[in-house]
């Protein structure tokens, strides 16, 4: 095979073309749609229209793309590729995102394939290591190595490319399927030990219209009436620095089910305020604003001396209520959206404590909450086993698209005599 060692600017009409600079002010329902970073996804496709955004304005002859046309993101999701499709003719792109179209004899399905494999994608990030994003531009991108073949050759390799791409991707979607399965069978089992249907004499509940039945004999109250609720230090640049530095958690901290130490902050807590903030172990932690309302964990305790910030609810328990059980409640009444119906709002940015404490759940006897609980973390366990073979499995095979990628853009085999299904490490042998 004739292969040249080339630049991506020598493959393209130009070095590349910037996207418009438009605020989000100017976004609107219609017009012409605009393609951001955010609207393409990992695999280089482009997102649900019904996600995207449009604009007004007139869209020079510059700005307007072209089936064929190679999009690379230089901020945030830096080096993403996306092919423009047939139906993304006359779209336009935002301001970090480069265009850069093929010349006539280059194949813009290979120019697209070059663009993810190892190699093109190791010297942009590491560029990107010695630079701010910002500054990775469309010189930068045009001027990375390349090596390309004739076009018909182009033409095999992306053909081959397709075929093979697409066995991987179909795998890929059925583990993602597999994942999305998991999810609703763990809500369901929550679901149903929450409203207690494994347990016979179940009844209409006028309180709890979003849970439907819970069992005759389950009490049903309010969270403030067994629960202590209370929101942490309001932080501010003063309580920065101090005499009494102490690690706390941020809402940040706090995901579904754990609880992240590895990157804490400091504040300012004199002695005065410590058995006020300090956690215990058992106490459970809700998110009251940020990214995800609601989200919840349980502090296991292994800081000993370690507090929390306003944007959380500390609750724990007056009496003998487990915070794990209501912890799965939690779960059970996000999942459903319970507090953003009765807010009356789509979007949530707050779960104050005035909904939260008066929110009603049910509360078995004790011995009953320690059981279900029980089963339910055993499932929990077994979910997470799951999911993580999932992740190693979607790790391997994206390491194995790329290296079949990278193997065939850069002339490692013969795709004209590979069958690509004899795959050792995701190169065909």
């Amino acid at each position: 095979m004739n292969w040249v060692e080339t630049r991506l600017k020598h493959l393209c009409v130009d070095s590349g073309q910037y996207g418009l600079n438009v605020s989000a002010e100017m976004y609107s329902d219609s017009g012409t749609r605009l393609i951001r970073t955010s609207d393409i996804t990992a695999g280089g496709a482009l997102k649900d229209p019904a996600t995207g955004v449009h604009v007004r304005t007139i869209v020079e002859t510059r700005h307007q793309l072209h089936p064929g046309d190679l999009l690379l993101s230089r901020s945030g999701t830096l080096g993403r590729a996306f092919l423009v499709p047939d139906q993304a003719d006359g779209h336009t792109f935002a301001g970090f995102l480069i265009r850069f179209r093929p010349k006539k004899g280059v194949d813009p399905r290979f120019l697209a394939y070059a663009a993810q494999s190892a190699s093109f994608q190791g010297i942009v990030h590491s560029e990107a290591v010695t630079s701010t994003i910002q500054n990775f531009n469309a010189d930068r991108y045009a001027n990375i190595a390349m090596r390309a073949p004739a076009l018909e050759e182009q033409r095999r390799i992306a053909d081959f490319l397709d075929d093979e791409t697409a066995r991987i991707d179909r795998l890929r979607e059925l583990h993602e399927h597999q994942r999305m399965l998991i999810k609703e069978a763990a809500f369901r089992r929550v679901f149903d030990a929450v409203r207690g249907t494994h347990v016979e004499g179940a009844r209409k509940n006028s309180g709890l219209d979003w849970l439907g039945t819970v069992p005759a004999d389950w009490r049903v109250g309010a969270v403030s009436h067994y629960f202590e609720v209370e929101l942490g230090k309001m932080l501010n640049q003063e309580r920065v620095q101090g005499d009494h530095l102490r690690p706390y958690l941020r809402v940040a901290n706090v995901q579904w089910d754990r609880i992240d130490v590895d990157n804490l902050a400091m504040m300012d807590f004199p002695p005065e305020e410590q058995i006020r903030y300090r956690l215990q172990a058992g106490d459970l932690l809700v998110n009251e604003g940020g990214s995800w309302p609601g989200r919840a964990a349980v502090w296991s305790g292994e800081i000993s001396d370690i507090y929390y910030q306003k944007a959380l609810h500390r609750i724990r328990s007056r009496g003998e209520e487990l915070p794990r059980w209501l912890y799965y409640c939690l779960v059970a009444a996000e999942r459903l959206r319970v507090f953003q119906v009765q807010g009356n709002t789509s979007t949530m940015t707050h779960l104050t404590r005035e909904q939260l404490r008066p929110q009603r759940f049910p509360f078995p006897e004790l011995s009953t909450q320690r059981e279900l609980v029980a089963q339910l973390d055993n499932g929990a366990d077994r979910e997470a086993r799951f999911q993580r073979l999932l992740d190693r499995q979607l790790g391997l095979l994206a390491e194995r698209r790329q290296a079949l990628i990278t193997a065939a853009v850069t002339g490692q085999f013969d795709v004209s005599t590979a069958s690509g299904r004899n795959v050792t490490d995701g190169v065909p042998t």
